[in-house]
Parts: structure tokens; C-alpha cells; sequence
């Protein structure tokens, strides 16, 4: 485990960010330590950083299990404990000098109270199987959103949770269920052989960081099809994107058969951005929510995901939700700007007309 030393740069710079309540802290040769704050890259201080004081804080920073991931491929990504906090680290090469990258990772926001998230989120943590995606750009939130989901199954549910990511972001303790984290790359060789060993591991729970490639994504439908409850992320923007992403990445003659699965595994979509507040403190999350029904199945398995946000839009009483629903309902209420909802929303034109009327 990486030790940081007190009192170091790295020691400051990170207590810095985390005094702030900012997200990522980006260090390299040349250039003063920045933090993004309310999405903005502002200075810590004004002294610039020489390329060897770059490097030995990126190569004290990489665990000695990764040196030789630097070495042969010019980039290390891991995570490290700082101040009660976890922090996303990804080191690497560029224009042959040092630079890195920190996203800080607050430990105790785990309530879905406190990242804003819509209600029908804690029912979906007690689903008895199925596939729950959260997705969104980067940066977005979609691992703190994962960590409430699973903070309420291990609150709640007397189960075995397995976690598969790269790297371990959140630490969770067992409490009413078992929870076994396992690293890509440390516990683990990969994603799909990791997912693969989980099954023979008397999972109830699975959650997968990210399904970045076909043979991940066929194992996680697999699961769920077999009365799993699988969670996981992409980074896409939109319920009816997502399916489209899911079934684009299978060759066409398959297409058909993969929707079929999915109309019936795929039980809800999670989309979110983080958008900046009005009142300049921070940035808020707009969600927008899938819940799996009769109707949205029959467009999936019709390849008709055009028709998807109709459906959600005469759904809400059960908890489905539009981005830009959520947006205009921020907008009314203050929380953010008009200007801001439209750079975000997935369809302007139709956002201003509403906001006009």
C-alpha cells in the first residue's frame, strides 16, 4: 500500500482538495498544482512543478505491483487512502515527462439522501435479479451512485455481494451481507475471468466498475439471466443510447437475439451528468431513470429504443424520469441555470420551448 508521507507536497496538495470538496487533483512538469473545483481547474499554489520533482512524485506514488504497468505500457492507474478518502490515481507519460491525475473518491457520501438521487434508487437495491446500468460520462458520479446501491444491499440484505473493479474504489465493510472486493489486476487477472470466477463464488450481488468490451458485457447478461442481481456502469448518456451501445457492440447477425435477452434482463437505467449549481458551490447531479416494463420491453426486443423516453415520459409515477425533465425541474426551482440545463440536456430545442412557455 502507498505511504504518503506528512507534510509532503502530495500530503498538502491532497488535503487541499479535499478542505475544497474538489474533485480531481492534476499534477505535471511545468505547471502549478491544479484542482478542478466546481468543475473549473483552478491553482493550489503558484510554484511550478520541474520534471524530476513530477516524476519522483508519480513513481513514489505507483505501488510496486504496477512499476513494471508503467514501465511497459507509460501509464499506472490505481487507487490510494488519503485522509479518510480514496483517490483514483492514474499516472503516465507525456512529451517524456511525469503527469498525474488524482480523482478524489469522499468515503462517507454513500446515502442516496446526500448524492440527490431520486427515491425509486433504494427500491431498486433490493431487485432479487436482473442487470441495473449506471451511466454517464466520466466524472460524473456513476461510482459514488454504484457505492449507495450497494451500501443499501450490504445495510439490508442478508446476501454475498461481489465487486469487480479496477481499481477498488469504495471500501465496504460487511454488514448485513458478505462483501468480497476483488482488483483487477491484483486479486484478479481480468474483468470477464473475474466475472467468470464470481459465479462459482455463491454471489447473490455482483458489481462490475465498468462493461468495456463484448465478452464483459455477454458474462454480466448471463448473470442476470441466471437470477443474479449484476450492477454496472457505461459511459453513455441516455436509457435508450444504452441499449443501443449494448447491442451494437455484438455483430449484426446476433442483434436480434442479444435484444431478446436484454428486453428481459435489463431492469433499469440509471443516467446522470453533474451539472454546475446556480449559486456557484459545486456541482449537482440531473438523473434520468429507466424502470423495465411490459412496454419498454417490447421496444427493446422490437429494436424500437426511439420509442423509450415516451414511455418513461407517461411513467413517472413509478419513478421514471427524463434528463431533461429533471433539468427543467432544477431550473424552476433554482438549483441551476437555464444556460446550464440546455448545454446538458439531450434535446435542447424541445428543453427551451418548455422553459420559454
Amino acid at each position: 500500500m502507498t505511504e504518503i508521507a506528512p507534510d509532503s507536497p502530495i500530503d498538502r496538495w491532497l488535503t487541499a482538495v479535499a478542505a475544497n470538496a474538489a474533485s480531481d487533483l492534476h499534477l505535471g512538469a511545468g505547471r502549478a498544482p491544479m484542482m478542478r473545483l466546481g468543475g473549473q481547474l483552478v491553482p493550489i499554489e503558484d510554484q511550478l512543478l520541474s520534471a524530476e520533482e513530477s516524476e519522483a512524485i508519480g513513481r513514489a506514488l505507483i505501488p510496486a505491483h504496477r512499476l513494471s504497468e508503467f514501465e511497459d505500457e507509460g501509464t499506472a492507474d490505481f487507487a490510494i487512502s488519503h485522509g479518510g478518502d480514496r483517490y483514483r490515481l492514474s499516472v503516465f507519460r507525456q512529451r517524456g515527462t511525469v503527469a498525474l491525475v488524482a480523482r478524489r473518491i469522499p468515503q462517507n457520501r454513500m446515502s442516496f439522501e446526500e448524492i440527490g438521487a431520486p427515491a425509486v434508487l433504494k427500491a431498486l437495491a433490493h431487485l432479487p435479479r436482473g442487470l441495473i446500468l449506471v451511466t454517464g460520462p466520466t466524472g460524473s458520479g456513476k461510482t459514488t451512485t454504484l457505492a449507495a446501491l450497494l451500501h443499501e444491499v450490504n445495510t439490508s440484505r442478508a446476501c454475498h455481494i461481489v465487486t469487480l473493479e479496477d481499481p477498488i474504489e469504495f471500501y465496504h465493510d460487511s454488514k448485513q451481507a458478505i462483501v468480497t472486493q476483488r482488483e483487477i489486476g491484483d486479486d484478479v487477472v481480468n474483468f470477464s475471468e473475474a466475472l467468470r470466477r464470481a459465479l462459482r463464488q455463491d454471489p447473490d450481488v455482483i458489481m462490475l466498475g465498468e462493461m468495456r468490451d463484448l465478452e464483459t458485457t455477454s458474462a454480466a447478461i448471463s448473470a442476470a439471466e441466471t437470477g443474479h442481481l449484476v450492477m454496472g456502469t457505461m459511459h453513455t448518456t441516455g436509457a435508450a443510447r444504452t441499449v443501443d451501445r449494448i447491442v451494437d457492440q455484438y455483430p449484426q447477425e446476433q442483434q436480434e437475439q442479444i435484444r431478446s435477452q436484454v428486453a428481459v434482463s435489463l431492469q433499469a437505467v440509471v443516467s446522470q451528468v453533474l451539472v454546475p449549481r446556480a449559486d456557484g458551490r459545486g456541482r449537482v447531479a440531473a438523473f434520468e431513470v429507466m424502470i423495465r416494463n411490459s412496454a419498454i420491453e417490447n421496444h427493446i426486443r422490437k429494436g424500437e429504443t426511439f420509442k423509450i423516453p415516451s414511455v418513461m415520459q407517461t411513467q413517472r409515477r413509478v419513478g421514471m424520469q427524463l434528463l431533461d425533465e429533471h433539468l427543467l425541474v432544477m431550473v424552476k426551482d433554482g438549483t441551476i441555470t437555464r444556460e446550464v440545463a440546455l448545454e446538458f440536456s439531450q434535446f435542447p430545442a424541445e428543453l427551451r420551448q418548455r422553459l420559454d412557455g
